[in-house]
């Protein structure tokens, strides 16, 4: 008699990842995405060990407990799409909860297979208007961003009337938080203020050289940031340039399953970031999401190309920068102003990139000052927390994040991620606080008196 074979409950291995094969038509076959559903939706009933994430595992549970089997074969297929809906590709599930993901034998990758179900219908459905244009970050930056339309649209985001017309025609929540639009552009911002360093070294993995890569929101939204990661990086005597030119990360049309323009927008950053990294820079961005989209998911979507992985290995989160100088001696600690007391929220597009904490651990360096970290989804998440369909469930899952902010009774609460920040100062002002986030960076120049 050959001896029993066991399939194990969990693995203790290293998540890995496998590449996403969305060339291949298998990819968009209909019968074999709804298996693979049924497949890893039957696993996840099972364990519920994500419960508490976002929205996707109670509808997918009350979904099942609610059919007429309690099981998964006793839910309409078309009832599935609820469940796609309310994924935002955190990947959170997947790093910090599910003990089934590759190498275990079931090869469960939830938010991958929810990026299969969104390009399956982008592909025969399309998407909505008003959600191409939301996901359309560059488009709309560039025109909000006129010098007398920014003014003009600023404005209006905050007329109650107008709202309520965005919300009919766009689908944008008329409680829900939108950014600033600025003329005054980022990356201008970048080329008149930087050049101040003219002997960087390199320390560790870093060149001491950096090329920065702005971001839509950097650009558009909250110029500032990247005015405030130059002067603390050339405090830190590291050179900071432009990447010559640069458009959307493609992270917006990712979570819209619009896999083509994803990979356009590839063909326009990477050639522009490889050219900068053979000049001897490194990539920094200041906006998590965008560096994520570029360490992991475009690598996974184009494992066989050679300049992606280049420039996988050469992008940096900007503490991460920071703290990886620090190991060599490379970071000034004379910090000449205290912070007090920080509720510090760690995005999750942050902690996903598996590097610590590195935000909190710069920042605790800084005399007199205290972290409150709290490591829990904001639900912001892109464009999800705008959208009317979503905006409550958003809210909801935000209330947690609140609540520890609000506990905490800190000097400042912040976040590596400005649009969760934007999230949960919504979320303080139906308490009835008034309270504006800072990103970590404008803290940090701050801390340094800059």
């Amino acid at each position: 008699m050959s001896a029993p074979t066991h399939q194990r409950e969990g693995s203790l291995e290293a998540p890995t990842r496998h590449p996403l094969d969305w060339k291949n038509p298998e990819f968009y076959n209909e019968e074999s995405l709804f298996s693979e559903l049924e497949r890893v939706f039957d696993i996840c009933h099972g364990c519920r060990r994500c419960v508490s994430l976002c929205h996707s595992f109670p509808t997918l549970f009350d979904l099942v407990d609610e059919s007429e089997t309690m099981e998964v074969d006793g839910v309409d297929k078309k009832d599935f799409w609820q469940v796609v809906d309310h994924c935002y590709l955190c990947d959170l599930c997947y790093l910090t909860k599910c003990p089934y993901v590759p190498p275990h034998e079931w090869n469960v990758d939830f938010p991958h297979l929810m990026l299969r179900a969104k390009a399956f219908r982008f592909q025969n459905e399309g998407a909505k208007t008003s959600h191409k244009l939301l996901s359309s970050t560059d488009t709309v930056g560039k025109l909000a961003g006129i010098p007398v339309v920014a003014g003009a649209v600023n404005a209006a985001n905050k007329n109650a009337t107008v709202r309520k017309l965005l919300d009919k025609t766009v689908g944008v929540h008329p409680d829900a938080p939108v950014p600033e639009y600025h003329s005054n552009k980022g990356r201008s911002r970048v080329a008149k203020v930087a050049g101040g360093v003219s002997n960087p070294e390199p320390a560790g993995t870093t060149q001491g050289r950096v090329a920065l890569y702005a971001t839509c929101y950097g650009n558009y939204n909250e110029p500032h940031l990247v005015e405030d990661l130059v002067k603390v990086f050339e405090h830190n005597g590291i050179e900071v340039t432009l990447v010559e030119k640069e458009q959307c990360c493609g992270m917006p049309k990712l979570e819209l399953g619009d896999l083509e323009s994803v990979e356009a927008s590839k063909d326009a950053n990477i050639p522009a970031m490889k050219k900068m990294i053979d000049q001897g820079y490194d990539i920094v961005a200041p906006v998590p999401s965008c560096v994520l989209m570029y360490k992991q998911e475009l690598p996974l979507m184009f494992p066989d190309e050679q300049d992606v992985a280049t420039v996988r290995d050469r992008i940096f989160d900007p503490f991460e920068y920071l703290m990886e100088r620090h190991k060599d001696g490379k970071l000034n600690t004379d910090f000449p102003e205290k912070l007090g007391k920080i509720a510090y929220h760690a995005a999750c597009h942050l902690r996903v990139q598996n590097m610590g904490l590195k935000t909190r651990d710069l920042l605790k360096l800084v005399p007199d000052t205290e972290i409150e970290t709290v490591e829990r989804c904001s639900g912001h998440d892109g464009t999800y927390g705008v959208k009317s369909e979503f905006y409550e469930t958003a809210s909801k899952i935000c209330r947690p994040v609140v609540n520890r902010v609000q506990k905490a009774e800190a000097d400042h609460f912040s976040s590596d991620c400005p649009m969760a920040g934007h999230m949960i100062e919504n979320g303080l002002q139906g308490k009835g606080e008034d309270k504006a986030p800072e990103h970590p960076l404008t803290l940090l120049r701050q801390a340094y008196g800059l």
